[in-house]
């Protein structure tokens, strides 16, 4: 998928996924709604580690539990087309030791796939959020997902995300900190 899709995504927050959940693109909406990734080391840049290892995660999703849970079955959806992939091996591997819902939740062996929905976020800027998701799979990207989240019209979530988005500036930026 072309990055410069994320840069034209300007009303609400977007980010391709690649087949271990690691962050491959983020729009500015992204980025003011998670932690900017581009300040991590490339190897460190995954929502799942995310989800997982930094605290801040766990406060910001409302239902941490339940979207941990999906992530994990994102995993292991992705391990079932990459069986011998050693990256995501090693990122089961470092997850299990680092948190104990990782697992007991990878062990179980169960998969998810995103297609659409709803999170709720308490974001320490914007406060209470509710966004809807639409996850695609770019034709021709099969290891790939582009979630785009969206607010209802009108509502205090719309409000909210007006507000990150005018802490900032407008664009995509690759997680490798360059422009996109």
């Amino acid at each position: 998928m072309s990055e410069v899709v994320l840069e034209n995504v300007t009303d609400v927050p977007a980010l391709l996924l690649g087949h271990r959940l690691d962050v491959l693109a983020v729009n500015h909406l992204a980025r003011a709604l998670y932690d900017d990734f581009k300040g991590l080391p490339a190897g460190e840049r995954n929502m799942a580690r995310y989800l997982f290892l930094a605290p801040q995660a766990r406060d910001l999703y409302v239902d941490w539990h339940e979207t941990a849970r999906e992530n994990v079955g994102m995993l292991r959806l992705y391990a079932s087309h990459h069986p011998r992939d050693p990256r995501l091996a090693q990122l089961a591997g470092e997850l299990s030791a680092g948190d104990g819902d990782f697992r007991r939740w990878w062990s179980e062996h169960d998969v998810y796939q995103p297609t659409y929905g709803s999170k709720r976020y308490r974001h320490p800027f914007a406060g209470d959020l509710t966004l809807g998701f639409e996850a695609f799979t770019p034709i021709g990207e099969p290891d790939q997902t582009l979630g785009l989240y969206t607010v209802e019209p009108g509502s205090p979530s719309e409000n909210a995300l007006r507000m990150l988005a005018a802490d900032g500036t407008v664009g995509s930026t690759r997680t490798d900190g360059t422009r996109a």
